[in-house]
């Protein structure tokens, strides 16, 4: 008789714990990058910090309209393609995820954040740059990094300031991001005297750079600043060495500011003439970054690239304005997002009244035996 109850107050609990976990409601997030094509290894990183963050959160027990939450990550593959970019946001829009941190490009994430807009979904970006992004005044879009304005003019300054450089030919990869940085980097770059010798552009599926640096090398300058991805990057300085251009200094912004520059540069010694910029804090700089950077480097090795701790805050910045609002409604949490005072990894988040990431810091770069290393 009493084993028989036993089995009957276990067979209730059983019950109970079917009926909470029932209860449990599953709120989805959205991440989009690219996942396939050059570019892949952004995509896998910046994945890795979404998917990190939220496997994190449904560890912490998190109650929201009195309902347990577990979070779902909803990935995406825009193949760096504009038009893949607004298929796969309308995707997210009718799979109602509840907010998407993405994308990686500022020529997907410009386009796929009137999607996201018109369908009323929040987006978070870590990783686009381009200070368009923001422009339209849409309630949904916010940037938790330096713009390009902010990353072309610190390079320009290091360039006239530090170095001392007086000629520069320019070369993008046409793209938003590439034209972008390299315009903000060539208006700098002139008010501070210094003359631009030479523009010239490429695409970001190009491997073969040699006409076009043969017609720089004609110029003489004493740096290029290359607009543009590091699968582009790490074949131009290869180029440029069988060139003997190993004199000429190479800028860029975060697109080419990867570990994998070097790799793709393939032993080229123009790689220790890299200056790139990033927008936020070195890792030791950032209030975590370390610790974060350990976590994340036993759980996914040999992957980190740039733009995963921002992916990771972005995550974590979504549903502190959903518990905030005690709602997982995009359209109560929302209003949320512009009043965050978030402490994240990479800084403390706020924002100006467009989305943009209140005092936002860049830290250049440079390559010494190869590895990325601070300068600032």
């Amino acid at each position: 008789m009493q084993m028989k109850l036993k089995l009957t107050a276990l067979a209730a609990l059983a019950m109970v714990a079917g009926l909470a976990s029932a209860q449990d409601a599953v709120v989805k997030i959205g991440h989009v990058a690219p996942m396939s094509g050059s570019q892949a290894h952004y995509g896998k990183d910046n994945e890795n910090g979404a998917r990190m963050a939220v496997e994190e959160l449904n560890t912490q027990n998190i109650v929201i309209g009195g309902k347990k939450i577990k979070f779902e990550l909803v990935a995406e593959d825009d193949a760096a393609d504009p038009k893949q970019g607004t298929a796969a946001a309308q995707k997210l829009c009718d799979s109602k995820v509840s907010g998407v941190v993405g994308h990686l490009n500022s020529g997907t994430t410009i386009p796929a954040s009137k999607v996201y807009n018109d369908c009323g979904i929040p987006m978070v970006t870590g990783a686009a740059t381009n200070p368009s992004l923001t422009k339209p005044g849409y309630k949904t879009t916010y940037r938790i990094i330096a713009n390009d304005n902010a990353l072309g003019a610190g390079l320009a300054f290091y360039a006239a300031d530090a170095l001392k450089l007086k000629k520069v030919a320019i070369i993008d990869d046409r793209t938003a991001y590439g034209q972008g940085v390299a315009e903000v980097f060539k208006k700098t770059a002139q008010a501070k005297g210094m003359t631009v010798v030479d523009e010239q552009f490429t695409t970001d599926k190009a491997t073969d750079f040699m006409a076009i640096l043969t017609a720089v090398k004609s110029k003489a300058p004493d740096a290029i600043f290359f607009g543009g991805m590091d699968p582009q990057g790490g074949p131009m300085l290869r180029q440029m060495e069988q060139l003997g251009m190993s004199n000429v200094k190479f800028f860029g912004g975060d697109g080419i500011c990867t570990a994998e520059l070097a790799k793709l540069a393939a032993g080229a010694k123009t790689i220790g003439n890299v200056v790139c910029a990033e927008g936020g804090a070195s890792l030791a700089k950032m209030p975590g970054g370390e610790a974060w950077k350990k976590r994340y480097d036993t759980k996914y090795p040999n992957q980190f690239q740039v733009y995963s701790p921002y992916t990771y805050d972005a995550t974590y910045l979504l549903v502190d304005a959903m518990k905030r609002a005690n709602s997982t409604d995009p359209k109560v949490y929302t209003p949320e997002l512009i009043k965050s005072n978030f402490k994240g990894v990479t800084t403390t988040i706020g924002f100006e009244p467009n989305g943009e990431l209140k005092n936002p810091a860049i830290t250049l770069y440079v390559y010494k035996d190869g590895k990325k290393s601070a300068l600032n």
